[in-house]
Protein backbone atom coordinates (compact mmCIF):
# COMPACT_ATOMS: atom_id res chain seq x y z
CA UNK A 1 0.00 0.00 0.00
CA UNK A 2 1.29 3.44 -0.93
CA UNK A 3 1.85 5.72 2.05
CA UNK A 4 -0.35 8.80 2.28
CA UNK A 5 1.90 10.38 4.90
CA UNK A 6 5.57 9.38 5.02
CA UNK A 7 7.73 9.29 8.15
CA UNK A 8 8.85 12.92 7.94
CA UNK A 9 5.51 14.34 6.71
CA UNK A 10 3.56 16.73 8.94
CA UNK A 11 -0.25 16.50 8.69
CA UNK A 12 -2.39 19.39 9.94
CA UNK A 13 -2.62 19.67 13.73
CA UNK A 14 -6.31 18.80 13.80
CA UNK A 15 -5.64 15.70 11.71
CA UNK A 16 -2.73 14.64 13.91
CA UNK A 17 -4.97 14.67 16.98
CA UNK A 18 -7.49 12.38 15.29
CA UNK A 19 -4.73 10.10 13.95
CA UNK A 20 -3.20 9.90 17.42
CA UNK A 21 -6.53 8.87 18.97
CA UNK A 22 -6.74 6.12 16.37
CA UNK A 23 -3.25 4.84 17.20
CA UNK A 24 -4.17 4.97 20.88
CA UNK A 25 -7.28 2.88 20.29
CA UNK A 26 -5.23 0.37 18.27
CA UNK A 27 -2.73 -0.27 21.06
CA UNK A 28 -5.00 0.31 24.03
CA UNK A 29 -6.49 -3.15 24.63
CA UNK A 30 -3.14 -4.96 24.74
CA UNK A 31 -1.39 -2.25 26.76
CA UNK A 32 -3.88 -2.33 29.61
CA UNK A 33 -4.38 -6.11 29.41
CA UNK A 34 -0.90 -6.90 30.76
CA UNK A 35 -1.33 -5.22 34.19
CA UNK A 36 -4.80 -6.80 34.42
CA UNK A 37 -3.30 -10.27 33.84
CA UNK A 38 -0.41 -9.81 36.29
CA UNK A 39 -2.60 -8.18 38.97
CA UNK A 40 -0.92 -7.54 42.34
CA UNK A 41 -2.05 -3.92 42.41
CA UNK A 42 -0.85 -2.94 38.95
CA UNK A 43 -3.12 -0.45 37.18
CA UNK A 44 -4.09 0.28 33.58
CA UNK A 45 -3.57 4.04 33.91
CA UNK A 46 0.00 3.63 35.18
CA UNK A 47 0.78 1.15 32.37
CA UNK A 48 -0.63 3.61 29.84
CA UNK A 49 1.50 6.41 31.27
CA UNK A 50 4.59 4.17 31.19
CA UNK A 51 3.90 3.19 27.58
CA UNK A 52 3.67 6.85 26.59
CA UNK A 53 6.94 7.73 28.33
CA UNK A 54 8.64 4.65 26.89
CA UNK A 55 7.55 5.58 23.37
CA UNK A 56 8.91 9.12 23.77
CA UNK A 57 12.23 7.67 24.93
CA UNK A 58 12.26 5.35 21.93
CA UNK A 59 11.57 8.24 19.55
CA UNK A 60 14.43 10.25 21.02
CA UNK A 61 16.91 7.39 20.56
CA UNK A 62 15.72 6.70 17.01
CA UNK A 63 15.89 10.38 16.05
CA UNK A 64 12.14 10.39 15.32
CA UNK A 65 12.62 8.13 12.28
CA UNK A 66 10.76 5.00 13.38
CA UNK A 67 6.93 5.35 13.45
CA UNK A 68 5.91 2.73 16.01
CA UNK A 69 4.37 2.84 19.48
CA UNK A 70 5.79 0.90 22.44
CA UNK A 71 3.25 -0.86 24.67
CA UNK A 72 3.25 -3.35 27.53
CA UNK A 73 5.12 -6.52 26.59
CA UNK A 74 3.28 -9.84 26.88
CA UNK A 75 6.58 -11.74 26.68
CA UNK A 76 7.51 -10.59 30.21
CA UNK A 77 4.23 -11.58 31.90
CA UNK A 78 5.79 -14.72 33.39
CA UNK A 79 8.78 -12.68 34.55
CA UNK A 80 6.51 -10.09 36.16
CA UNK A 81 4.53 -12.76 37.99
CA UNK A 82 7.83 -14.23 39.24
CA UNK A 83 8.70 -10.86 40.80
CA UNK A 84 5.73 -11.31 43.17
CA UNK A 85 6.31 -15.03 43.83
CA UNK A 86 7.38 -16.39 47.19
CA UNK A 87 4.94 -14.34 49.29
CA UNK A 88 7.07 -11.21 48.97
CA UNK A 89 5.61 -7.90 50.01
CA UNK A 90 3.83 -5.77 47.41
CA UNK A 91 6.55 -3.13 47.77
CA UNK A 92 9.35 -5.62 47.06
CA UNK A 93 7.37 -7.05 44.14
CA UNK A 94 7.05 -3.60 42.59
CA UNK A 95 10.77 -3.05 43.13
CA UNK A 96 11.36 -6.38 41.36
CA UNK A 97 9.37 -5.14 38.36
CA UNK A 98 11.67 -2.15 38.00
CA UNK A 99 14.85 -4.13 38.70
CA UNK A 100 13.90 -6.80 36.17
CA UNK A 101 13.12 -4.26 33.45
CA UNK A 102 16.43 -2.52 34.07
CA UNK A 103 18.33 -5.82 33.76
CA UNK A 104 16.44 -6.72 30.57
CA UNK A 105 17.06 -3.23 29.20
CA UNK A 106 20.77 -3.57 29.90
CA UNK A 107 20.80 -6.70 27.72
CA UNK A 108 19.53 -4.54 24.86
CA UNK A 109 22.13 -1.89 25.63
CA UNK A 110 24.98 -4.43 25.49
CA UNK A 111 23.68 -5.92 22.22
CA UNK A 112 23.29 -2.39 20.80
CA UNK A 113 26.93 -1.59 21.60
CA UNK A 114 28.08 -4.80 19.91
CA UNK A 115 26.01 -4.04 16.81
CA UNK A 116 27.36 -0.51 16.70
CA UNK A 117 30.88 -1.94 16.62
CA UNK A 118 30.37 -4.80 14.14
CA UNK A 119 27.42 -3.56 12.04
CA UNK A 120 24.18 -5.31 11.00
CA UNK A 121 25.32 -7.27 7.94
CA UNK A 122 25.61 -10.44 10.01
CA UNK A 123 21.96 -10.09 11.03
CA UNK A 124 20.85 -9.71 7.41
CA UNK A 125 22.82 -12.86 6.55
CA UNK A 126 21.49 -14.73 9.56
CA UNK A 127 17.89 -13.65 8.94
CA UNK A 128 17.29 -13.16 5.17
CA UNK A 129 13.73 -12.71 3.79
CA UNK A 130 13.20 -16.49 3.71
CA UNK A 131 13.58 -16.46 7.53
CA UNK A 132 12.22 -13.08 8.58
CA UNK A 133 9.19 -13.16 6.23
CA UNK A 134 7.46 -16.24 7.69
CA UNK A 135 8.42 -15.06 11.19
CA UNK A 136 6.58 -11.77 10.68
CA UNK A 137 3.63 -13.69 9.22
CA UNK A 138 3.71 -15.91 12.28
CA UNK A 139 3.44 -12.91 14.60
CA UNK A 140 0.12 -12.03 12.99
CA UNK A 141 -1.09 -15.62 12.78
CA UNK A 142 -0.23 -16.31 16.42
CA UNK A 143 -2.57 -13.50 17.45
CA UNK A 144 -5.48 -14.82 15.39
CA UNK A 145 -6.87 -16.88 18.28
CA UNK A 146 -6.92 -13.85 20.58
CA UNK A 147 -8.83 -11.83 17.98
CA UNK A 148 -11.47 -14.55 17.50
CA UNK A 149 -11.82 -15.06 21.25
CA UNK A 150 -12.51 -11.34 21.51
CA UNK A 151 -15.09 -11.57 18.71
CA UNK A 152 -17.14 -13.97 20.84
CA UNK A 153 -16.06 -12.31 24.12
CA UNK A 154 -14.58 -15.60 25.35
CA UNK A 155 -18.00 -17.28 25.31
CA UNK A 156 -18.60 -20.99 26.05
CA UNK A 157 -17.38 -23.63 23.60
CA UNK A 158 -18.54 -27.17 22.90
CA UNK A 159 -16.51 -30.39 23.06
CA UNK A 160 -14.99 -29.64 19.64
CA UNK A 161 -13.88 -26.16 20.63
CA UNK A 162 -16.60 -24.41 18.56
CA UNK A 163 -18.23 -21.36 20.10
CA UNK A 164 -21.78 -22.07 21.25
CA UNK A 165 -23.98 -19.53 19.47
CA UNK A 166 -26.18 -18.46 22.34
CA UNK A 167 -27.83 -15.04 22.53
CA UNK A 168 -24.75 -13.33 23.94
CA UNK A 169 -22.51 -14.91 21.31
CA UNK A 170 -24.76 -13.64 18.50
CA UNK A 171 -24.77 -10.12 19.96
CA UNK A 172 -20.97 -10.10 20.30
CA UNK A 173 -20.54 -11.54 16.82
CA UNK A 174 -22.83 -8.86 15.33
CA UNK A 175 -20.85 -6.04 16.99
CA UNK A 176 -17.54 -7.52 15.81
CA UNK A 177 -18.72 -8.00 12.22
CA UNK A 178 -20.16 -4.48 12.00
CA UNK A 179 -16.86 -3.10 13.31
CA UNK A 180 -14.86 -5.18 10.83
CA UNK A 181 -17.06 -4.26 7.85
CA UNK A 182 -16.99 -0.53 8.65
CA UNK A 183 -13.18 -0.56 9.07
CA UNK A 184 -12.80 -2.44 5.79
CA UNK A 185 -15.19 -0.22 3.81
CA UNK A 186 -13.58 2.98 5.12
CA UNK A 187 -10.10 1.69 4.33
CA UNK A 188 -10.98 0.53 0.79
CA UNK A 189 -13.63 3.01 -0.36
CA UNK A 190 -13.19 5.90 2.07
CA UNK A 191 -12.26 9.36 0.86
CA UNK A 192 -9.86 11.76 2.55
CA UNK A 193 -10.18 11.50 6.36
CA UNK A 194 -12.44 8.43 6.30
CA UNK A 195 -9.62 6.47 4.65
CA UNK A 196 -7.14 7.68 7.25
CA UNK A 197 -9.22 6.93 10.35
CA UNK A 198 -11.01 3.64 9.60
CA UNK A 199 -10.42 2.29 13.12
CA UNK A 200 -12.05 5.24 14.87
CA UNK A 201 -15.10 5.03 12.61
CA UNK A 202 -15.27 1.24 12.95
CA UNK A 203 -14.95 1.28 16.75
CA UNK A 204 -17.61 3.98 17.07
CA UNK A 205 -19.95 1.98 14.81
CA UNK A 206 -19.39 -1.22 16.80
CA UNK A 207 -19.73 0.62 20.12
CA UNK A 208 -23.00 2.25 18.93
CA UNK A 209 -24.50 -1.16 18.07
CA UNK A 210 -23.27 -2.58 21.38
CA UNK A 211 -24.88 0.36 23.17
CA UNK A 212 -28.22 -0.31 21.43
CA UNK A 213 -28.05 -3.98 22.42
CA UNK A 214 -27.15 -3.07 26.01
CA UNK A 215 -29.95 -0.53 26.40
CA UNK A 216 -32.48 -3.05 25.06
CA UNK A 217 -31.03 -5.68 27.38
CA UNK A 218 -31.30 -3.40 30.40
CA UNK A 219 -34.87 -2.36 29.52
CA UNK A 220 -36.12 -5.86 28.75
CA UNK A 221 -34.03 -7.65 31.36
CA UNK A 222 -32.18 -9.75 28.75
CA UNK A 223 -28.66 -10.41 30.06
CA UNK A 224 -27.52 -11.84 26.72
CA UNK A 225 -27.83 -8.40 25.12
CA UNK A 226 -25.84 -6.54 27.78
CA UNK A 227 -22.67 -6.22 25.70
CA UNK A 228 -21.20 -3.13 27.37
CA UNK A 229 -20.07 -3.27 30.99
CA UNK A 230 -20.67 0.13 32.60
CA UNK A 231 -18.69 -0.79 35.73
CA UNK A 232 -15.74 1.53 34.83
CA UNK A 233 -18.15 4.49 34.77
CA UNK A 234 -19.92 3.38 37.93
CA UNK A 235 -16.60 3.18 39.75
CA UNK A 236 -16.04 6.87 39.05
CA UNK A 237 -19.06 7.90 41.11
CA UNK A 238 -19.08 5.04 43.62
CA UNK A 239 -17.99 7.44 46.38
CA UNK A 240 -19.81 10.46 45.01
CA UNK A 241 -18.69 13.06 42.50
CA UNK A 242 -15.28 14.33 43.58
CA UNK A 243 -12.11 15.56 41.91
CA UNK A 244 -11.07 11.92 41.39
CA UNK A 245 -14.16 11.48 39.22
CA UNK A 246 -12.44 13.64 36.62
CA UNK A 247 -8.72 13.59 37.46
CA UNK A 248 -6.64 10.98 39.27
CA UNK A 249 -2.90 10.43 39.65
CA UNK A 250 -1.94 6.93 38.43
CA UNK A 251 -0.46 4.55 41.00
CA UNK A 252 3.12 4.67 39.72
CA UNK A 253 5.32 1.65 40.34
CA UNK A 254 8.25 3.56 41.83
CA UNK A 255 6.09 5.08 44.60
CA UNK A 256 5.43 1.65 46.10
CA UNK A 257 8.83 0.23 45.11
CA UNK A 258 10.71 2.73 47.27
CA UNK A 259 9.21 1.07 50.34
CA UNK A 260 10.67 -2.29 49.35
CA UNK A 261 14.34 -1.31 49.23
CA UNK A 262 14.84 -2.38 52.86
CA UNK A 263 13.76 -5.94 52.00
CA UNK A 264 16.00 -6.32 48.93
CA UNK A 265 18.66 -9.03 49.09
CA UNK A 266 20.99 -10.93 46.74
CA UNK A 267 18.71 -13.98 46.54
CA UNK A 268 15.75 -11.92 45.33
CA UNK A 269 17.93 -10.06 42.80
CA UNK A 270 19.12 -13.41 41.41
CA UNK A 271 15.51 -14.64 41.13
CA UNK A 272 14.47 -11.54 39.20
CA UNK A 273 17.55 -11.72 36.96
CA UNK A 274 16.83 -15.35 36.02
CA UNK A 275 13.22 -14.43 35.26
CA UNK A 276 13.94 -11.38 33.09
CA UNK A 277 17.35 -11.60 31.38
CA UNK A 278 16.81 -14.74 29.24
CA UNK A 279 13.47 -13.37 28.04
CA UNK A 280 15.26 -10.22 26.84
CA UNK A 281 17.26 -12.33 24.37
CA UNK A 282 14.03 -13.92 23.12
CA UNK A 283 12.33 -10.54 22.64
CA UNK A 284 15.43 -9.31 20.78
CA UNK A 285 14.55 -11.66 17.93
CA UNK A 286 10.98 -10.33 17.84
CA UNK A 287 12.36 -6.77 17.90
CA UNK A 288 14.21 -7.46 14.65
CA UNK A 289 11.13 -9.04 13.07
CA UNK A 290 8.95 -6.04 13.96
CA UNK A 291 11.45 -3.56 12.54
CA UNK A 292 11.97 -5.60 9.39
CA UNK A 293 8.20 -5.58 8.92
CA UNK A 294 7.94 -1.83 9.53
CA UNK A 295 10.87 -1.26 7.16
CA UNK A 296 9.02 -3.06 4.36
CA UNK A 297 5.96 -0.88 4.95
CA UNK A 298 7.76 2.49 4.93
CA UNK A 299 10.29 1.27 2.32
CA UNK A 300 13.26 2.35 4.43
CA UNK A 301 15.61 -0.04 6.22
CA UNK A 302 15.37 0.94 9.88
CA UNK A 303 18.22 -1.45 10.69
CA UNK A 304 20.47 0.86 8.66
CA UNK A 305 18.91 4.26 9.46
CA UNK A 306 18.50 5.20 12.25
CA UNK A 307 20.23 1.87 12.86
CA UNK A 308 19.48 -1.30 14.82
CA UNK A 309 21.69 -0.10 17.67
CA UNK A 310 19.46 2.97 18.08
CA UNK A 311 16.18 1.02 17.91
CA UNK A 312 17.54 -1.41 20.50
CA UNK A 313 18.66 1.39 22.80
CA UNK A 314 15.28 3.06 22.43
CA UNK A 315 13.44 -0.19 23.12
CA UNK A 316 15.67 -1.10 26.07
CA UNK A 317 15.69 2.28 27.80
CA UNK A 318 12.01 2.74 26.92
CA UNK A 319 11.27 -0.53 28.71
CA UNK A 320 13.11 0.70 31.78
CA UNK A 321 11.10 3.92 31.77
CA UNK A 322 7.84 2.06 31.26
CA UNK A 323 8.51 -0.23 34.22
CA UNK A 324 9.51 2.64 36.51
CA UNK A 325 6.10 4.24 36.04
CA UNK A 326 3.78 1.37 35.10
CA UNK A 327 5.63 -1.81 36.03
CA UNK A 328 5.49 -3.21 32.49
CA UNK A 329 8.51 -3.50 30.20
CA UNK A 330 7.60 -2.06 26.79
CA UNK A 331 8.05 -3.43 23.30
CA UNK A 332 7.24 -2.30 19.76
CA UNK A 333 3.62 -3.13 19.02
CA UNK A 334 2.42 -5.08 16.00
CA UNK A 335 -0.95 -3.35 16.41
CA UNK A 336 0.80 -0.01 15.84
CA UNK A 337 2.62 -1.35 12.79
CA UNK A 338 -0.65 -2.72 11.43
CA UNK A 339 -2.32 0.65 11.93
CA UNK A 340 0.45 2.32 9.92
CA UNK A 341 0.10 -0.24 7.14
CA UNK A 342 -3.69 -0.08 6.84
CA UNK A 343 -4.06 3.71 7.05
CA UNK A 344 -0.96 4.58 5.03
CA UNK A 345 -0.02 7.09 7.71
CA UNK A 346 3.62 6.62 8.77
CA UNK A 347 4.07 10.17 10.07
CA UNK A 348 6.24 9.93 13.17
CA UNK A 349 4.53 13.05 14.53
CA UNK A 350 1.39 10.94 14.90
CA UNK A 351 3.27 8.45 17.09
CA UNK A 352 4.82 11.23 19.17
CA UNK A 353 1.46 12.89 19.77
CA UNK A 354 -0.03 9.47 20.60
CA UNK A 355 2.64 9.03 23.29
CA UNK A 356 1.96 12.49 24.74
CA UNK A 357 -1.77 11.78 24.64
CA UNK A 358 -1.26 8.48 26.48
CA UNK A 359 0.61 10.31 29.23
CA UNK A 360 -2.12 12.95 29.59
CA UNK A 361 -5.07 10.56 29.34
CA UNK A 362 -3.63 8.44 32.16
CA UNK A 363 -4.74 11.26 34.49
CA UNK A 364 -8.23 11.74 32.97
CA UNK A 365 -10.55 9.29 34.70
CA UNK A 366 -13.61 9.47 32.38
CA UNK A 367 -11.53 8.79 29.27
CA UNK A 368 -9.78 5.84 30.88
CA UNK A 369 -13.22 4.55 31.90
CA UNK A 370 -14.51 4.89 28.34
CA UNK A 371 -11.54 2.99 26.94
CA UNK A 372 -12.06 0.27 29.56
CA UNK A 373 -15.72 0.02 28.56
CA UNK A 374 -15.09 -0.70 24.86
CA UNK A 375 -16.36 -4.29 24.49
CA UNK A 376 -13.88 -6.99 23.62
CA UNK A 377 -16.00 -8.00 20.62
CA UNK A 378 -15.59 -4.52 19.10
CA UNK A 379 -11.82 -4.67 19.52
CA UNK A 380 -11.93 -8.21 18.10
CA UNK A 381 -13.41 -6.85 14.88
CA UNK A 382 -10.57 -4.32 14.68
CA UNK A 383 -7.90 -6.88 15.53
CA UNK A 384 -8.93 -9.17 12.66
CA UNK A 385 -7.72 -6.43 10.30
CA UNK A 386 -4.65 -5.47 12.34
CA UNK A 387 -3.34 -9.00 12.87
CA UNK A 388 -4.26 -9.94 9.32
CA UNK A 389 -2.15 -7.13 7.92
CA UNK A 390 0.83 -8.23 10.03
CA UNK A 391 0.50 -11.77 8.65
CA UNK A 392 0.14 -10.57 5.05
CA UNK A 393 3.13 -8.22 5.45
CA UNK A 394 5.27 -11.23 6.31
CA UNK A 395 3.97 -13.18 3.33
CA UNK A 396 4.80 -10.25 1.05
CA UNK A 397 8.43 -10.49 2.19
CA UNK A 398 8.73 -14.00 0.75
CA UNK A 399 7.05 -13.19 -2.58
CA UNK A 400 10.42 -12.95 -4.27
CA UNK A 401 11.83 -16.00 -2.51
CA UNK A 402 12.18 -19.02 -4.80
CA UNK A 403 9.97 -21.59 -3.11
CA UNK A 404 10.69 -24.05 -5.92
CA UNK A 405 14.03 -24.45 -4.17
CA UNK A 406 13.53 -27.08 -1.46
CA UNK A 407 16.09 -25.35 0.75
CA UNK A 408 13.82 -22.30 0.94
CA UNK A 409 10.68 -24.41 1.18
CA UNK A 410 11.94 -26.35 4.19
CA UNK A 411 13.17 -23.18 5.89
CA UNK A 412 9.71 -21.59 5.65
CA UNK A 413 8.08 -24.83 6.81
CA UNK A 414 10.47 -25.03 9.77
CA UNK A 415 9.17 -21.64 10.93
CA UNK A 416 5.45 -21.75 10.14
CA UNK A 417 4.49 -25.21 11.37
CA UNK A 418 6.17 -25.12 14.83
CA UNK A 419 4.93 -21.56 15.28
CA UNK A 420 1.32 -22.22 14.32
CA UNK A 421 1.45 -25.46 16.29
CA UNK A 422 2.44 -23.52 19.41
CA UNK A 423 5.91 -24.98 20.00
CA UNK A 424 6.66 -22.89 23.10
CA UNK A 425 9.21 -24.29 25.56
CA UNK A 426 9.49 -23.79 29.31
CA UNK A 427 13.08 -24.26 30.47
CA UNK A 428 13.16 -23.79 34.20
CA UNK A 429 11.62 -20.40 34.92
CA UNK A 430 12.18 -19.20 31.36
CA UNK A 431 9.50 -19.58 28.69
CA UNK A 432 10.68 -19.38 25.09
CA UNK A 433 7.68 -18.29 23.03
CA UNK A 434 6.52 -20.22 19.98
CA UNK A 435 7.62 -17.35 17.74
CA UNK A 436 11.11 -17.30 19.23
CA UNK A 437 11.41 -21.10 19.01
CA UNK A 438 10.30 -21.02 15.38
CA UNK A 439 12.71 -18.23 14.49
CA UNK A 440 15.64 -20.03 16.12
CA UNK A 441 14.65 -23.28 14.38
CA UNK A 442 14.36 -21.45 11.05
CA UNK A 443 17.76 -19.80 11.43
CA UNK A 444 19.38 -23.17 12.15
CA UNK A 445 17.68 -24.88 9.19
CA UNK A 446 18.49 -22.01 6.83
CA UNK A 447 22.13 -21.93 7.96
CA UNK A 448 22.51 -25.67 7.33
CA UNK A 449 20.69 -25.63 3.96
CA UNK A 450 22.37 -22.44 2.76
CA UNK A 451 25.51 -24.48 2.17
CA UNK A 452 23.61 -26.31 -0.58
CA UNK A 453 22.58 -22.98 -2.14
CA UNK A 454 26.22 -21.87 -2.32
Amino acid sequence: MKLIYNVEDKPKFSQVIVFAIQQLLAIMAATIAVPAIVGNGMTASAALFGAGIGTLVYQLFTKFKSPVFLGSSFAFIGSMVAAFAGAVSAALGFLGLILGAVLAGLVYVVIAIIIKLVGVNWINKLMPPVVIGPTVALIGLSLAGAAINDVFSYGPVDANGAFIMSGSAWASFACAIVTFIVVTLCSVYGKKMAKLIPFIIGILAGYALALVFTLIGNYAGIDALKVIDFAPFQALVAEGVTLKTFLAIPEFTFLEALKGIKDLDASYIATVAVAYVPVAFVVFAEHIADHKNLSSIIEKDLLEEPGLHRTLLGDGVGSMAGAIFGGCPNTTYGESVGCVAITGNASVITITVTAIMAVIIAFISPFVAFLDSIPGCVMGGVCITLYGFIAVSGLKMIQKVDLEDNANLFTVAAILIPGIGGMAMAIGKVTITAIACSLIFGIIVNTILSRKKK
